[in-house]
């Protein structure tokens, strides 16, 4: 549950940064670096959620399934 928890949290931060990115590129027109920034912390976001769920399929705490078909 809580590593459910987790990415929730992280895939909330990650659409956040790219909504705040998205504002900032159009509100600001590039006059600061607060687009690159936005973005470059949903990338750093991004990575460390596919680094976590590689760590708890290995741990064992989450078991990957395929589609049945």
């Amino acid at each position: 549950m809580f590593g459910k928890i987790i990415v929730v949290a992280a895939l909330a931060a990650i659409l956040y940064n790219l909504g705040a990115g998205l504002y900032f590129m159009l509100v600001e027109n590039g006059g600061t670096g607060r687009t690159v920034a936005a973005l470059t912390r949903r990338i750093g976001l991004s990575v460390a959620l596919i680094l976590f769920v590689m760590l708890c399929i290995a741990l064992g705490w989450i078991q990957p399934h395929g589609v049945n078909g």
